[in-house]
């Protein structure tokens, strides 16, 4: 693939991840809103739990279907033998982990590595998004009211 056509598939997947990570973090803040709303001002300690589960599983959640959406392009453009390894790699490589035993050609480096771009910023709008939740949560006087 040459480089342009890397470039602007690339961006174009990279801008679709985006999408459902806000996408999925503005859901959960929803949830999060609804259920607090509902408990009041007295927040227990199984209502922290619950919001904190809310908020890991929408993260869990929000990164699972990315690392599926790029696995789906490799396997699709036929640039992987299967289904697993096409998720490994799209696994390793969004995670920036990057073993290196399975390679891309040199036409589909570049493109491959907006998927490490799309986990990087994944990674970073969850980390504020739960790191957000907790401060909401513990900005009180830090007493449990049940």
């Amino acid at each position: 693939m040459a480089l342009w056509h890397q470039l602007a598939w690339g961006s174009l997947f990279l801008i679709i991840c985006v999408f459902v990570e806000t996408g999925m973090l503005l859901w959960c803040s929803k949830l999060i809103f609804n259920h607090a709303r509902r408990r009041g001002p007295n927040v227990r300690h199984r209502d922290r739990m619950a919001i904190l589960l809310i908020s890991m599983l929408g993260v869990v959640a929000a990164h699972t279907v990315q690392v599926w959406i790029w696995a789906g392009v490799f396997l699709l453009a036929d640039v992987l033998p299967d289904l697993n390894t096409a998720v490994y790699f799209a696994l390793v490589t969004y995670t920036t982990l990057g073993y290196g035993d399975v390679l891309l050609g040199p036409g589909l480096r570049i493109f491959a590595s907006f998927a490490a771009v799309a986990g990087m910023l994944g990674f970073g709008i969850s980390t504020a998004f739960v790191v957000a939740v907790m401060g909401r949560m513990f900005t009180g006087n830090g007493e449990d009211h049940g």
